[in-house]
């Protein structure tokens, strides 16, 4: 196989599949673990978003140090960083996860960065978006199997199962990580200019493509966050719904089209309003049944798992692949780092600020606001008509 199915990307693409498999059972025993203790939805968004929330500020660092130390050193100390903050979920409580959660974050802005900055200088620009979707694809494959396992392991009452899996899964990714091999054309580059971070993060407003993109992908991850904190706690509300059925769908839809819809992404540096329109409208339709299925049932509750899903998997690798073509090369890095830090950013925010909306209104209402901020952001799919390819260096 050629291009993004090459061999050296599927060995990347599996360890990517091992790195956030425990995360798709922790996002499930989180929450159901805080209720148990008594923790209210602000609080226990306050310990889901910490995950992301450190990413989000490690992230445009990360590709600096990258950079100077190369992907295979980070790689196999962080992995080293994630055993431990593994094995803090083993015997501690919510204080424990939380520290626990930031020290994940801290990682995964180091994994991810290295992983999609290689699979961008290593692909020709033709194969750019198809090895994105297939690395977001691998991230998402373990929310398929993860939410019934993390279900089976909470309703077993034996935490212990919990550790000896986390433990398991800790070692497992570690031993994948160790051996992994990493070659991409930045590794022959010349060093390039140092880009100043103050001026980096000026460039969220002041480069067209970067704000357009990052307030897209901020906006959407606050949905996505709000599913994530709280779809394990809104399920018992529904009619025969379930939390892990629901979550396994959508990774499900996930996986399935970040596969064979990865060729559809465009994937020629110009900006595709019709094409994202139909993703965020998917958003909204997604967050619209979620919130209606207090009253639908569970059937309109699982067809916004499904609508959730297509919005996810199509949102991210078309945002990400139009910015690898539209930023300047000499700031690409840092710059689609402040990018997914914004993605980072709206996830942590999808607990931490509906957390209080659930408090006072009710999980239905989380959702009925979410399909509101979707439908705002039609303002930014078609303004800023501007289609060229760069903004000069």
């Amino acid at each position: 196989m050629k291009g993004a199915l090459a061999w050296p990307f599927l060995r990347l693409y599996v360890l990517t599949l091992l790195y956030f498999s425990a995360n798709s059972i922790l996002n499930v025993i989180i929450p159901l673990k805080g209720e148990s203790l008594g923790a209210s939805n602000s609080t226990i968004g306050i310990v889901m978003g910490a995950y992301l929330f450190t990413t989000m500020f490690l992230r445009p660092w990360a590709g600096q140090v990258i950079y100077q130390l190369g992907p295979v050193k980070v790689l196999r100390v962080i992995l080293v960083i994630n055993a431990i903050a593994l094995s803090l979920y083993t015997f501690t409580g919510l204080g424990g996860y939380f520290l626990a959660r930031m020290l994940q974050g801290a990682c995964t802005a180091f994994f991810s960065m290295s992983l999609q900055l290689g699979i961008i200088d290593a692909l020709p620009e033709k194969d750019r978006s198809q090895g994105i979707s297939m690395y977001s694809l691998c991230a998402s494959m373990p929310g398929v199997i993860g939410p019934l396992m993390a279900i089976n392991i909470w309703e077993t009452g034996k935490m212990s199962v919990f550790a000896i899996t986390l433990v398991g899964m800790a070692v497992l990714t570690g031993a994948v990580g160790f051996f992994a091999t990493m070659k991409t054309e930045a590794d022959n580059r010349p060093a390039v200019q140092r880009t100043g971070m103050r001026g980096s993060f000026g460039q969220l407003f002041t480069n067209p493509h970067l704000f357009r993109c990052s307030i897209l992908m901020l906006v959407a991850s606050i949905v996505f966050g709000a599913v994530t904190t709280f779809i394990p706690l809104y399920a018992t509300q529904i009619d025969h719904g379930n939390a892990a059925v629901y979550l396994m769908l959508q990774a499900a839809m996930i996986v399935a089209a970040r596969f064979f819809l990865r060729k559809k992404i465009p994937s020629d540096g110009r900006w595709h309003p019709m094409f994202v329109s139909w993703i965020i409208l998917a958003l909204m339709a997604a967050s619209l049944c979620t919130g209606f299925s207090i009253i639908g049932g569970f059937t309109v509750f699982y067809c916004g798992a499904l609508l959730m899903g297509l919005a996810q998997a199509m949102l991210y690798p078309t945002l990400t692949t139009y910015l690898s073509f539209v930023l300047p090369e000499n700031k690409r890095n840092v710059l689609i780092g402040l990018f997914i830090a914004m993605a980072d950013l709206g996830i942590s925010l999808g607990g931490v600020i509906m957390g209080p909306v659930a408090d006072l209104l009710s999980y239905a209402w989380v959702y009925f606001i979410c399909a509101f901020l979707g439908g705002s952001l039609f303002l930014f799919v078609y303004g800023q008509q501007s289609d060229k390819f760069r903004i000069s260096e």
